[in-house]
């Protein structure tokens, strides 16, 4: 179990890849979504803050199981006791489905099991609810949404990720799906006390074209790219973390030694950015902030050119891995090179902190992966930028009738139970002995629950940010310490938390930006080149987009506090 986040300019690729081994994914994407425009259409906007206010389902925090770790400093819950299955809790005492069918469309990693297997029919069972499922590949996903919501066959739900909503896609979520406020905006959610449960900030995200549409994954704010790092080489070799950009160069250079195929890290260009303070670069409205009065997008600042020249530095001293010099290293997987300690230090999803140390459990047993602090480029504290607090949504269709859309919120209600119930337990892991099996008090899936319980059920609601490891307490722990610590460094940008869409004349606007940054770190290019092509981005519509932007956070206000 791991958290249901993730974050960085590339956290498709990890959503796809880590999907199928998780059990809850989400964390904002990029994109678009709208305001306050007709039920049929989209204006470009958002939601103003006070109209947000009154859509938004009220707050009950739940009481059926406690947190070992509480959520602090945006950072996801913690459980690092054993799970212990006579102990389960009950977080839906009765079933609040009717008997009904829906049908649900949900992008999913991997090959889909069977219709009517013994999972999806303990979860129907409980739920009191016949879900049919219309699983499409995760990796091509964007092209069948595109198609679906065109037609006029529409399932009773679609899963939408936010990376996937471009081009028309958010216009459509408006005109296809229905406004859920009437069921749960202020006090009408507590007939569903899981998803009252579910922190505000993530239901603000699912406030579409002025109406409460989406069902949200919520995800911690806090940055889910963590610089990982081989604990125990560092241990056994004397290494410091280092606390500054220069003595990550140094210790970079000590750590290098290509005659012996050791390097000391793939492309840190994610933890520069972190370093160096730039502002997230995961979704395009959290790239602007108003600086002195000033609307600034992420591109225009210093801290930014500083982030790719230091970059830069490491791949021209040589101390990168030379996979990630050809650009190997955001195509493959990195694990069994950062095993076989070919490099010590990579910037990736905190979820791989979980799933290197699982991996090397057995054969490795000395190997041990840890999360380094962010540090100031300077040696003080790092300024980190809040990343989005969910990034997957489940939507209605608007043609569904009111005992439908019930039966969904049934779903949803199941889905959302917290860690530490019986439905958590059926939702992630299945039917005992079927789907997995518990030896002192950790959960293993067999080959069966491997194959039925995948990324189904999980994708229609989540329960607040999860971390969880029985089998590894002490990652759980260390996971959650740290996003608590980071977390402390985080700021929240003018529009965090708010659905935006930008004029579709900016759409392509800044897409040409990472790859000139991958080009400009690896010396392709030079700094002069970026400089020039902030240059270009604002007499080609740069400086139109700020003063929309501005007019926006006058008219809209902002959601962070």
């Amino acid at each position: 179990m791991t958290p249901n986040a993730a974050s960085g300019p590339s956290r498709r690729k990890f959503l796809a890849s880590t999907a199928v081994a998780t059990a809850a994914v989400a964390g904002g994407m990029p994109l678009l979504s709208a305001c306050g425009g007709s039920e049929g259409g989209s204006r470009d906007g958002t939601t103003s803050d006070k109209e947000a206010k009154e859509l938004l389902p009220a707050f009950v925090a739940g009481n059926v199981v406690a947190p070992d770790i509480p959520s602090k400093n945006g950072s996801s819950i913690g459980f690092t006791s054993k799970l212990d299955l006579a102990d389960l809790k009950t977080s839906v005492p009765e079933k609040l489905g009717k008997g009904g069918e829906v049908t649900v469309m949900s992008p999913f990693w991997g090959s889909p099991p069977g219709g009517g297997n013994a999972y999806y029919r303990a979860m129907n069972d409980m739920i009191g609810v016949d879900v049919r499922w219309q699983n499409q590949d995760g990796n091509t996903y964007e092209q069948k949404l595109g198609a679906v919501l065109a037609s006029s066959d529409v399932p009773d739900v679609v899963v939408v990720p936010s990376w996937n909503m471009n081009g028309r896609i958010p216009s459509a979520i408006m005109g296809k799906f229905a406004d859920l406020g009437p069921y749960l905006s202020g006090d009408a959610v507590k007939d569903y006390p899981n998803l009252a449960a579910i922190p505000t900030d993530a239901w603000r995200r699912s406030i579409f074209g002025g109406k409460l549409r989406g069902l949200p994954q919520p995800a911690p704010y806090v940055t889910g790219i963590v610089p990982l790092y081989r604990k125990d080489v560092f241990e056994k070799e004397g290494y410091e973390v280092p606390r500054s950009a220069d003595e990550f160069m140094a210790l970079a250079k000590d750590i290098t030694n290509a005659k012996a195929k050791r390097w000391a890290c793939l492309d840190m260009k994610w933890t520069a950015f972190q370093a160096f303070g730039v502002l997230s670069g995961s979704e395009k409205p959290l790239g602007w902030n108003l600086v002195d009065g000033k609307m600034v997008y992420r591109i225009e600042t210093d801290e930014y050119l500083e982030a790719l020249e230091w970059t830069r530095k490491l791949f021209a001293a040589g101390v990168v891995h030379p996979d990630a010099k050809l650009g190997k290293s955001q195509a493959t997987d990195p694990g069994p090179k950062f095993a076989s300690g070919e490099f010590l230090i990579y910037a990736n999803n905190i979820s791989q902190w979980w799933s290197r140390t699982a991996e090397q459990a057995v054969q490795n047993p000395e190997f041990e992966v840890w999360g380094m602090d962010v540090f100031g480029h300077d040696g003080g504290d790092p300024t980190l930028w809040a990343e989005q607090p969910a990034g997957i949504f489940a939507f209605v269709n608007k043609k569904a009738s009111k005992d439908v859309i019930r039966d969904v919120l049934a779903v949803a209600n199941v889905t959302a139970a917290p860690y530490g119930t019986k439905e958590y337990m059926a939702t992630n892991y299945g039917v005992e002995g079927t789907h997995y099996t518990v030896k002192d008090g950790v959960p293993t899936k067999t080959e069966q629950g491997n194959i039925d319980v995948m990324n189904a059920y999980v994708m229609v609601a989540s329960p607040a940010p999860t971390t969880a490891h029985p089998d590894f307490p002490e990652v759980a722990k260390g996971q959650v310490e740290w996003q608590q610590r980071m977390g402390a460094f985080t700021r929240k940008s003018a529009f965090y938390g708010m659905q935006i869409t930008e004029p579709t004349r900016y759409t392509n606007l800044s897409n040409d930006f990472e790859q000139l940054e991958d080009d400009i770190v690896r010396g392709r290019k030079k700094i002069g080149d970026m400089q020039q092509a902030v240059s270009d981005w604002r007499s080609k519509g740069g400086d139109e987009l700020r003063d929309w932007y501005k007019k926006l956070l006058d008219d809209s206000g902002s959601a962070a506090s």
